[in-house]
């Protein structure tokens, strides 16, 4: 079918869908929503026979949906209309969510129902739900919807048609230090995460709070700061204390925490803890080790995958130490993403963007020649989230890759006009060669694992209910002794044959990049401007106008 997608962004979602209407070999349009009038404009030109749309602010013009089969993914149950659905569901404390796909009447949220998926609702930041859960239950709604819509026997449900459900204000999420619990503290900042935080001032600095961790060991009066570690804050509640790790002041963007409140903390005790800690405490922290057998899995949860120099260099620090301490390394990434590359918002944030920026870039090589140095054991990338830019090619310079069914590659920099380094120029063309890599390279479109796996980008692919047990009998059969021995002599091998050349690769790439970073007029800057500070645009990129062009 011809599917037009209209959306208000190509956020992770919408990339997922994409993908998975590509593969499933259905001819794929992509248009922003920018006005009712371009909507409408762009439904006249495709014609589709479908008009989906799986993240949209807008309301649906009835010139379109009273034309064509329009259809919208409401990421809530039936009965459940309105914005702020999951804001609501946390909120809430309801057990279980699920999504919608309804066709679009001049009711929001209020028409029939072609497919419906639920799912037990985890106790977690909002994106990270929406990122996970609500993401794996569109794509599944969405093959069921297909079915529905083709099957001539199908009867849709009828919405029940509740009242639309309360816009919850900062009124409803605001912090009353003094009463609040911590669990409803975590609560409230979990169900206002991503957007709109939740406003509060910090030692005079008015700001939105984000990305909340529980502490069970340090205690501290209410709204008292008692700590601080890896950019992140420890405040004391009436029960125990939590740790923010991400502030945005008003009027400007998100950042770690004590970069907004700066010297306002400077007599703040720093908590230090091991490098990689190897218990999953309740507490802030970035990198852990589960060990194994001799396979050590390495944690790194940075905020949204992005990596500054100092957390690049302590992930370099990690892997060097690791190497001497098994023979399988699993890099398994965070929470929500395996990895971003480096860090944009704090080099937004900097004044001096070319230093810091090439410090950054530089740190990131850093981390990547730490891996593809482990020349005495066996390196695996487990992508089981969404990756991009630099750590995607962070993942591919391991010696295997595997990923988990669903997850969304994006191996290209040049939307954030970057032509990128972390010596992707070796790693990526000698998996799926010259070609295909500067067709990825080239084109800044997201590709999904079983593409990725397609063109031997990556090594497997496994299903979400068995990507645990999967992985971990992958990595034990690479322990094998007549396999693993012969492996590592063939590594060292190839790694003393091929050193100049990959740092060769890295060189020609700093090269290029050396420019983009320190000169004023290099289109890195605007681009990074308008990501960071959430710039809407005039129009739908040109890379994903050309699709079907």
């Amino acid at each position: 079918m011809k599917i037009l997608l209209i959306i208000s962004s190509f956020n992770s979602l919408s990339q997922s869908v994409y993908c998975k209407l590509q593969e499933l070999e259905h001819k794929v349009f992509i248009k922003f929503a920018i006005s009712k009038e371009l909507m409408i404009e762009a439904v006249k030109s495709i014609k589709p026979d479908i008009v989906f749309c799986p993240f949209l602010k807008q309301f649906i013009p009835s010139e379109i949906f009273e034309n064509y089969p329009t259809f919208v993914l409401h990421p809530g149950i039936i009965g459940d209309r309105g914005h702020n659905s999951l804001d609501n569901a946390i909120n809430d404390e309801v057990k279980q969510w699920g999504v919608v796909i309804l066709k679009a009447n001049e009711l929001l949220d209020g028409g029939d129902i072609y497919s419906q998926v639920i799912f037990p609702l985890r106790i977690c930041p909002k994106a990270s739900l929406y990122r996970n859960e609500v993401t794996q239950a569109t794509l599944k709604a969405m093959e069921e919807f297909l079915q529905n819509y083709e099957d001539k026997n199908f009867i849709p449900t009828k919405q029940i048609l509740n009242p639309i459900h309360k816009n919850l204000s900062q009124k409803n999420r605001k912090i009353d230090w003094g009463k609040d619990s911590t669990k409803e503290i975590i609560k409230k900042i979990n169900m206002s995460d991503s957007a709109p935080g939740v406003l509060d001032e910090i030692l005079g600095v008015k700001c939105y709070l984000f990305s909340v961790y529980e502490e069970d060991t340090l205690k501290g009066k209410p709204k008292e700061l008692i700590a601080k570690r890896d950019g992140a804050i420890c405040i004391g509640t009436i029960d125990a204390s939590i740790w923010i790790s991400q502030i945005k002041e008003l009027g400007s963007f998100k950042l770690p925490a004590t970069y907004v409140l700066k010297d306002k903390i400077k007599g703040i005790e720093e908590k230090r803890i091991p490098l990689v800690i190897e218990d999953d405490r309740k507490s802030f922290y970035e990198l852990r080790v589960h060990r194994q057998d001799e396979i050590a899995y390495l944690y790194f949860n940075f905020h949204n995958g992005a990596m500054n120099s100092q957390q690049c260099i302590k992930l370099k620090y990690a892997i060097e130490y690791l190497k001497e301490e098994c023979k399988v390394l699993v890099l398994m990434g965070g929470d929500d993403f395996f990895s971003n590359g480096i860090h944009l918002n704090i080099l937004e944030d900097s004044k001096k963007q070319g230093e810091d920026g090439w410090s950054n870039i530089n740190a990131m090589n850093e981390a990547v020649k730490a891996v593809l140095q482990c020349d005495e054991i066996i390196t695996v990338a487990s992508f089981a989230k969404n990756s991009g830019a630099g750590g995607v090619f962070l993942g591919l310079a391991c010696d295997f890759a595997v990923s988990k069914e669903g997850v969304i590659f994006n191996p290209h920099y040049k939307t954030m006009g970057l032509s990128g380094s972390e010596y992707h120029t070796y790693s990526l063309p000698k998996r799926v060669g010259e070609q295909k890599a500067k067709e990825l390279v080239e084109n800044c479109l997201p590709i999904n694992s079983n593409y990725a796996k397609k063109i031997n980008m990556i090594d497997e692919v496994f299903c979400h209910e068995e990507y645990d047990s999967k992985l971990e009998e992958f990595c034990q059969n690479l322990l094998d002794d007549d396999f693993y021995e012969d492996f590592i002599d063939n590594k060292k091998d190839g790694l003393e044959e091929n050193y100049s050349y990959m740092q060769e690769c890295k060189e020609n790439e700093l090269q290029i990049m050396y420019d983009e970073f320190w000169n004023e007029s290099s289109t890195f800057h605007a681009l990074r401007y308008d990501f960071v500070h959430k710039v809407k645009p005039q129009n739908t990129p040109k890379r994903l106008k050309d699709i079907n062009a």
